[in-house]
């Protein structure tokens, strides 16, 4: 059944319009957006699809596909961060964080439905929080920019389900540009659309979800955080984001702590690492992006240790079959690795990760090709849809 057809059966009556938003994955910039740094995300083709219609009344109903149980109704005049942090909290937590800014939304019907994997470090949190905020926007005509909708979008995760994100994965759901990366600078939320058109080099980027399952909020992500901040505060900055590469050093040997040293060398390389795929994608060589990636996953792995065996054992694996680079993406613990590979060789580097879990006796791992694909969009309007799909 169409999502169409399934909002007209929960609530009898049409939508107004139905709109997408899509996962991502992260080229490189990890652990940098909530120090004002550099971040390098591309959307996925999978995404969250909303059919919303308004309300008057001050009721919300929420109904997901893709989870169990029947419609959620709820009080926008009632709604309390920290609640709950069930699937639902996000587009209550966007009603909420919409209110809380002086938005006049008095309610809505939404039917969700989502194709990003949960769980795999591609951000399903945020297509739904996206996808609420774009739809509520155009319908009630609010007039917010994408970042706009995209800080919002964060807050509803920051303050209302409890998770202490930075903006990357919004801003890439809400603001990505098919056949692009985002090189995206957190502090000001400027934002370049960087082509990334790897078909036409002969090369993919392959998605490794281990199906470990991450959880953000279970206090890993924050303690992280909580490091940062505290080495910003100990090197007299605002964020680490203000440390320059070149300082590195100089800034390693004013910190007592080993676990913030560690942090602080991780977050100001991977800036760098940003900047140096930049140059090189700029340069027009994609290839040499390969090693940055592997570079990159050492420092998740060894400084911030926040991968898993199953995400070593995937950058183990494809390295070894010959691919260009691959990394863990994404929050860590479990989740996603990407892989940079020549195209001819996608499918032996993909056999090989496969061959390489089952020998470890780890659950088979979902591979796909990334492509960059459009950000956040309104597929149909209410007098289009009709008799149509989706």
């Amino acid at each position: 059944m169409s999502v169409l057809a399934e909002f007209e059966a929960l609530y009898g009556v049409e939508p107004e319009g139905i709109w997408a938003a899509p996962g991502r994955v992260n080229l490189i910039g990890e652990y940098t957006d909530f120090n004002d740094g550099f971040v390098m995300p591309l959307a996925l083709p999978h995404t969250a699809v909303a059919a919303v219609a308004r309300r008057t009344d001050g009721v919300l109903r929420v109904h997901s596909a893709d989870v169990e149980g029947g419609v959620v109704q709820l009080d926008v005049d009632a709604l309390e961060p920290l609640a709950s942090t069930d699937w639902a909290a996000y587009p209550a937590g966007v009603v909420w964080a919409l209110r809380e800014a002086g938005h006049p939304v008095t309610g809505a019907d939404i039917h969700l439905a989502s194709t990003v994997p949960t769980g795999a470090g591609l951000s399903s949190s945020a297509a739904l929080e996206v996808v609420t905020a774009l739809a509520l926007n155009d319908l009630f005509g609010l007039g917010l920019s994408r970042p706009g909708l995209a800080v919002l979008a964060q807050r509803a995760e920051n303050a209302f389900v409890g998770v202490p994100c930075g903006v990357m994965d919004q801003m890439a759901s809400a603001c990505a540009a098919e056949g692009h990366a985002l090189f995206l600078d957190t502090r000001d939320l400027s934002y370049r659309q960087v082509p990334f058109d790897l078909a036409a080099r002969g090369l993919r980027l392959l998605v490794v979800d281990t199906r470990v399952k991450h959880a953000l909020g279970d206090g890993a992500y924050a303690e992280r955080r909580a490091g940062c901040e505290a080495g910003a505060r100990a090197l007299g900055v605002r964020a680490l984001r203000e440390v320059p590469h070149a300082h590195l050093p100089d800034a390693l040997g004013r910190l007592s702590d080993e676990s913030i040293r560690r942090y602080v060398r991780h977050v100001v390389s991977d800036n760098h690492r940003v900047e140096r795929t930049i140059a090189l994608l700029d340069a027009g060589d994609p290839r040499s992006v390969g090693p940055v990636l592997t570079e990159g996953h050492a420092s998740l792995r060894d400084d911030l240790r926040v991968s898993c065996r199953e995400l070593d054992l995937a950058v183990e694996a494809a390295n070894a079959a010959g691919a260009l680079g691959a990394r863990m993406t994404g929050g860590g613990f479990g989740g996603s690795a990407i892989v940079l590979v020549e195209e001819r060789a996608a499918d032996a580097v993909a056999t090989a990760v496969g061959k390489a879990f089952a020998e470890a006796g780890f659950t088979t791992p979902r591979i796909f090709p990334a492509v960059p694909s459009e950000g956040a969009r309104r597929l149909r309007n209410g007098h289009e849809m009709h008799g149509k799909s989706p």
